[in-house]
């Protein structure tokens, strides 16, 4: 099942990402680098990042995004020269997830996916909104949509119609940073870990009212229609950040699992704040990369570390007034 593979990328992403993290972290090596070089290669990226610097430490904070198109032109191989150069690596948080709780997921596959007790989108729906999603489901072959849960619906219309995941991706930043940390054994440490049964106790036992706001963002950006992702991407790669966080596509991704729940996203909002806390009082360069709406939305990293007085040097975060 399509969707079904699309809501648990999150899942499987978190739980894999926690091997390879994990055996880099472990690496002894981390060399001295120039600042400046560092900086001006990142830069020339066209990857949006910020640094912050106190003493003999800074902190370079890169904004990523998911899905960013192949023949998006931007400078991934800079972006890499700048992470190999760094003295260590802040990645997102990784998941302790077990065999036992993959098999949890796949043995409550119909549940997690089908409404329940054969309800409909509509019995949860307020009828202004339900009108709305009819009306961008309007070209669909048949009504299973209706009874699925509302977060796969809300899925299906950010990959099918608002163009999210659809046709050829090429590297994000995460990836370009993980594989230079690899490749040049810069350590890298883990904001964080979400355990797997709490991550997927929330995906099963969430009620469908939970989901109504990630199926109304995932209909508006489905609105958008299907440039709706590329738009956001050129965004990014235009430095244009507060465009980006007001995006439809990113916004649905926001109230969607797992960032959408309301006990997931409040602890990986803090791990972060956390780690950046200690990047600031470690010596040498510090790369971390992070969801770029993470740092710039309002009451983020950015607007927490420029509150306490740092000098954020970098792209424009917030919005016009």
């Amino acid at each position: 099942m399509k969707s079904f593979a699309a809501g648990l990328f999150a899942a499987v992403f978190l739980a894999g990402a926690g091997a390879s993290a994990a055996a880099m972290a472990q690496t002894p090596e981390a060399g001295a680098t120039e600042l400046d070089e560092v900086i001006v290669l990142a830069r020339r990226s066209g990857a949006p990042m910020w640094t912050v610097t106190r003493d003999d430490s800074t902190l370079i904070l890169v904004g990523a995004i998911r899905s960013i198109p192949r023949d998006l032109p931007w400078r991934p191989d800079d972006l890499e020269a700048a992470a190999a150069r760094s003295d260590q690596i802040l990645s997102p948080q990784v998941g302790q997830a077990s065999v036992t709780d993959l098999f949890r997921v796949i043995w409550r596959a119909r549940t997690i996916a089908r409404m329940p007790g054969g309800r409909t989108t509509a019995d949860f729906l307020t009828p202004d909104w339900q009108a709305r999603l009819e009306a961008v489901m309007a070209d669909e072959r048949n009504d299973g949509w209706r009874r699925k849960s509302l977060l796969f619906v809300g899925f299906d219309l950010m990959q099918d119609k608002a163009g999210y995941g659809q046709g050829r991706t090429g590297d994000d930043a995460m990836d370009v940073i993980r594989r230079a940390a690899r490749r040049a054994r810069v350590p890298v440490r883990p904001v964080g870990t979400v355990r797997g049964d709490e991550l997927i106790d929330s995906l099963i036992n969430a009620p469908q009212s939970a989901h109504i706001p990630c199926v109304q963002a995932a209909i508006a950006a489905a609105e958008a229609g299907p440039d709706a992702a590329r738009d956001r991407a050129e965004d990014w790669r235009a430095l244009r950040v507060a465009d980006v966080v007001a995006s439809p596509v990113d916004r649905a991704l926001n109230e969607c699992w797992p960032w959408g729940d309301p006990e997931i996203a409040p602890q990986l909002r803090q791990q972060w704040a956390a780690a950046i806390e200690t990047a600031m009082i470690s010596p040498g360069v510090t790369m971390g990369v992070a969801p770029i709406r993470l740092l710039a939305e309002a009451g983020g990293v950015l607007d927490e570390l420029e509150a306490r007085g740092f000098e954020v040097e970098g792209p424009e975060w917030k919005p016009a007034p």
